[in-house]
């Protein structure tokens, strides 16, 4: 008797070829249905969706690819951030260049330098915002009062001369140990100032150490905040009587000199003030004149309202 053998690698040309009762009817090329389910057709991938809906100014779009590009150059806290700031930089850019051709302004380009030289739309841009934008000037009563308002930040740094023994050591395990020897030196220290240099060079594992501690004139933020906070409690001549405590082991400090900071005079600011307060005014006048741009134009996709970009910085 003789047993037939399927071969596996013939096809059948209907059916599956094992006696089953599924249907023989050749396969179409339409979607299969099971209980109104209808398979997706995968044969055309779907198209993206844009990123934002169509943006433009008086109907002149801006391009999903001419946002991205600029979207480099907003820092954001994600993505979608930064798309949004890209997008309203470009819509204020049109407007503006919008305006600058409807005036009829020559686009004078300025030479940066040898090799470079303004574009067109930056030129405009700029004579625009020359001619339509005027710079403020302030009297000296609104300087004068904004330097008394704000008096602190006039005042100059407050200046230690201070030197340090560093206690510290890589095991861990030592850290008792470190903070033992802090304490032991402090205590010998008393009274006999003049050992610190040897003692800074014999114990301290910082580089300063060959200086015998001198770490020169110090001003807020040249140290950690824990030697900080302690120089600005002490008085010239001493020695702080505890160790102190940071991610470097245990210092012991000792304050030379203190130079307290002081009110600068008037005179001496007054320029800087004056330029602080036209930037100010004048960033607030190239806003409201972006507004009123704004406010003529037909603009799809973007919403102006809080625009940020570097043309009213």
């Amino acid at each position: 008797m003789v047993t037939l053998v399927k071969d596996p690698f013939v096809k059948p040309e209907s059916g599956c070829g094992d006696g089953c009762s599924c249907n023989d009817q050749p396969a179409t090329d339409l979607p299969k249905s099971y209980d109104g389910y209808v398979e997706p057709d995968t044969k055309v991938p779907p198209k993206a969706k844009p990123v934002l809906a169509e943006v433009s100014v008086n109907g002149v779009a801006i391009s999903e690819a001419e946002i991205m590009a600029e979207a480099q150059q907003h820092p954001a806290k994600n993505p979608g951030e930064a798309l949004i700031s890209a997008a309203k930089a470009l819509v204020i850019r049109e407007l503006m260049l919008q305006e600058a051709r409807a005036l009829d302004i020559d686009p004078v380009q300025e030479r940066h330098s040898e090799d470079r030289t303004e574009t067109v739309e930056d030129a405009l841009v700029r004579l625009l915002i020359e001619q339509e934008v005027q710079t403020p000037v302030t009297s000296e009563d609104e300087r004068r009062r904004y330097y008394q308002v704000n008096s602190k930040a006039f005042h100059s740094e407050t200046i230690y001369e201070a030197r340090h023994i560093l206690v510290s050591s890589k095991d861990d395990m030592q850290t008792a140990a470190n903070m033992q020897l802090a304490k032991t030196l402090i205590e010998k220290l008393e009274g006999k100032i003049s050992d610190f240099s040897r003692m800074a060079q014999e114990f301290s594992s910082c580089s300063s150490a060959k200086e015998g501690g001198n770490l020169g004139q110090l001003t807020r933020g040249a140290t950690v905040p824990e030697f900080e906070a302690v120089l600005e409690k002490m008085e010239p001549g001493q020695v702080w009587p505890e160790p102190v405590g940071s991610r470097f082991g245990f210092h012991i400090i000792y304050l030379v000199n203190k130079v307290p900071g002081e009110l600068l005079p008037f005179e001496y600011v007054e320029d800087k003030i004056g330029a602080w307060l036209e930037a100010s005014s004048w960033s607030k006048a190239a806003s409201q004149y972006i507004g009123i741009l704004a406010g003529k134009a037909k603009i799809t996709g973007i919403n102006l309202e809080g625009a940020s970009s570097p043309l009213v910085q």
